[in-house]
């Protein structure tokens, strides 16, 4: 009986064991978490979590207010005299022509909700890499036009990862500044496609970095890992200036 009991308190404390274990692994950052961590800081760090910013970008207006876990987005748009306007936040989304509410199809709701938020997760990187549905996995170091980057790749969980879950994202971050001087995704929606963003006009406004972005294309398939070498032999197609303009703090 003894000898029994000896084994069954033995499997308890292993299984005690493991579990500790397993929960301290979990809770070391990793190399890749360890570099986020020192993006954000260079980029705006704790600012972020209470940021509120207006800023002008293809003719509309933007604000994107932060409250710890909560958040704001607005945009503006005036259209032959129309005035559209949309409010996303944590748990609703709204939209008013010219001061009146607009019943909405959750189909529609998600839809204008996701091209808002499209703009402010741009606008605000790498604010909204440290969501938990971001997965990260450092890559390579290489050298583009003489400067070192650290890279890390971000893939995103099916639950919580929004609609385009299925996107692929590539970071190259300046080793000496800690700054996104590159980055790159692909995509599914619309037969898919390749981008690559050369960022320019870097400035601080209240210790929060806005910066642009020349917009390239690849052909679809295009590892993103190749991007830089391509990109400094000029063989990727310009598409467009991501500016974000006219920003202030409110």
């Amino acid at each position: 009986m003894n000898k029994f009991l000896l084994i069954f308190l033995a499997l308890i404390i292993f299984m005690v064991a493991c579990k500790t274990t397993k929960s301290t692994k979990s809770t070391v950052p990793s190399p890749a978490d360890i570099l986020l961590a020192e993006t954000i800081q260079a980029h705006g760090g704790e600012l972020y979590d209470s940021a509120h910013y207006q800023f002008v970008f293809r003719g509309n207006t933007y604000t994107f207010k932060n409250s710890m876990n909560d958040y704001e987005y607005t945009v503006k748009k005036i259209k032959d005299g129309v005035e559209t306007f949309d409010q996303m936040t944590s748990n609703n989304f709204s939209r008013t022509v010219d001061g009146t509410l607009m019943e909405l199809t959750e189909k529609e709701k998600s839809g204008y909700g996701n091209s808002l938020n499209s703009v402010i997760y741009f606008a605000t990187l790498p604010h909204k890499l440290k969501d938990p549905a971001v997965n990260l996995k450092l890559q390579e170091e290489v050298n583009i036009r003489g400067n070192a980057y650290q890279v890390f790749e971000v893939s995103f969980e099916e639950e919580g990862g929004g609609k385009d879950h299925e996107d692929v994202y590539y970071y190259w971050i300046n080793k000496e500044t800690k700054l996104i001087d590159y980055l790159a995704y692909n995509y599914a929606v619309n037969k898919g496609g390749v981008r690559f963003r050369a960022a320019f006009n870097f400035r601080r406004v209240d210790g929060i970095v806005f910066q642009d972005y020349i917009n390239y294309k690849a052909p679809v398939g295009t590892p993103l890992e190749v991007l830089p070498s391509l990109y400094e032999k000029d063989e990727l197609t310009q598409l467009s200036l991501i500016q974000t303009e006219e920003v202030l703090k409110i």
